[in-house]
């Protein structure tokens, strides 16, 4: 007997997911529970795990598929007596001895009482039949269950089976033959029917370019895709503008290393800069209250709470997850969550949800050596700030110049909420906190 490994709900409004990593091979012995695969959606990396022990059977979507929440992608064969995990019953595997030219399987009481089998065709698949102006009596299904895909649809076009190749001699079936997602596509729009139906012309995908030998193709992950769309929102919908200021480090790293072998010993953690950057930022976030809100329609919502997202480099990019309550986080507490955020984001186990609901971030490119920059305002927050890297400078102090350690910082805002002044204010108070660390423990 086999069962079934769907794609799991991995989160609000996400339906569509991309395989991450089998972490075990077709005729693999699986424990109840075990890690099978990784599924990468635009926010997160989730493990889908055993319902049953067994051995995993038959893989359905490999490395780098694009799947839809729901949707089969393996069978697990269960060990005799095992039990699903969720409840006691247990799916039959899909025949294994379906001969190539009828690969569209139907259920028990169809093949009993002579209905003609139906043929699943994936969302994708239909959408490419419409594209390319193919029927499904024209494809091969080779999905488990006699599902058609995507995969099916293009091979079937690539073959040189596309009807839609020489439109002017291309022959339409008739309408009673065709998907409504065809009919749709086809139809000849008229003003009437504009006016009563906004439905969408389906365009012919582009050409695609050519590729060169020593080029490599790669598909973008849904988290790159996310974080690609979300910089164009900012960039088109925000009237971002950026300040800079410098900060003498000399204070804070004498302070640091006059505590750090306490602080280390009380702690079991190294006291970095990070912790003492998101004080400072939530002491000038609670002066310059406008950075920490959001405009919602022709509303702008202020909060009185500090929820500070703090930008690492993970596995699969850069995340973002979420200090909570910053404003009542202790030093070290700050430091081990963040320590903890570094190592989970590497090994791409951040959860959604300390992705989400951030008011203000903080994204330190100076570990990575970025002297200065402009950094991107995270959607729906107004603000940002960006630091960067420590480097030994000449300044004029007192009258004389002195080579000081010094870190170029940057805030770029919304400034539709947020006037020049107000960020200015931001910045030289972050300033202030840091070149006087002290305040910090005397405000706080």
């Amino acid at each position: 007997m086999a069962t079934e490994i769907k794609i799991p709900a991995v989160g609000e409004s996400i339906t569509e997911v991309q395989i991450g990593t089998w972490l075990k091979k077709e005729g693999d012995a699986i424990k109840l529970d075990e890690p099978l695969v990784t599924v990468e959606s635009d926010k997160a990396t989730v493990e889908v795990n055993a319902p049953v022990a067994g051995f995993l059977s038959k893989v359905a979507k490999h490395d780098g598929d694009p799947a839809i929440v729901g949707e089969v992608i393996a069978y697990v064969e269960a060990a005799p007596g095992a039990v699903d995990s969720k409840s006691t019953e247990v799916k039959p595997a899909p025949a294994a001895t379906v001969a190539p030219a009828s690969r569209i399987e139907a259920d028990g009481a169809a093949e009993s009482s002579g209905m003609r089998p139906k043929t699943r065709i994936m969302p994708s698949a239909q959408r490419a039949m419409a594209e390319h102006g193919v029927r499904p009596d024209e494809v091969t299904p080779t999905g488990p269950g006699g599902r058609l895909l995507k995969e099916d649809v293009m091979r079937f076009v690539e073959g040189g089976g596309n009807h839609d190749t020489h439109p002017a001699v291309h022959e339409e079936p008739p309408a009673a033959q065709q998907s409504p997602v065809q009919v749709a596509a086809r139809a000849p729009e008229s003003p009437a029917r504009t006016a009563t139906a906004n439905i969408p012309v389906v365009k012919a995908p582009a050409a695609p370019a050519a590729v060169r030998a020593d080029e490599e193709i790669v598909r973008m992950s849904p988290m790159r895709r996310t974080i690609a769309a979300r910089l164009v929102e900012a960039q088109q919908t925000a009237a971002l503008l950026t300040t800079f200021n410098e900060i003498d480090m000399s204070a804070l790293m004498a302070m640091r290393k006059k505590h750090q072998e306490a602080f280390q010993q009380r702690y079991g953690i190294k006291l970095g800069l990070m912790s003492f950057f998101v004080k400072a930022t939530v002491d000038a976030l609670k002066l310059v209250p406008q950075i920490n809100a959001e405009v919602r329609g022709d509303s702008i919502v202020f909060r009185n709470h500090y929820d500070v997202g703090v930008a690492v480099g993970g596995g699969k990019g850069l995340v973002v997850p979420v200090l909570r309550d910053a404003e009542h986080m202790s030093f070290s507490q700050i430091e081990r969550t963040i320590a903890d955020f570094g190592k989970r984001a590497k090994e791409n186990k951040i959860e959604l949800a300390e992705l989400q609901g951030g008011t203000f971030t903080i994204s330190n490119g100076g570990i990575y050596g970025s002297l200065l920059s402009t950094p991107i305002v995270n959607p729906p927050q107004s603000g940002i700030l960006g630091l960067h890297a420590i480097q030994d400078r000449p300044i004029a102090l007192e009258g004389q110049v002195v080579i000081r350690p010094m870190m170029y910082v940057a805030v770029t805002y919304d400034h539709r909420i947020v006037d020049g002044r107000e960020a200015v204010t931001f910045l030289k108070r972050i300033k202030e906190c840091i070149e006087d660390p002290a305040r910090l423990l005397i405000e706080t």
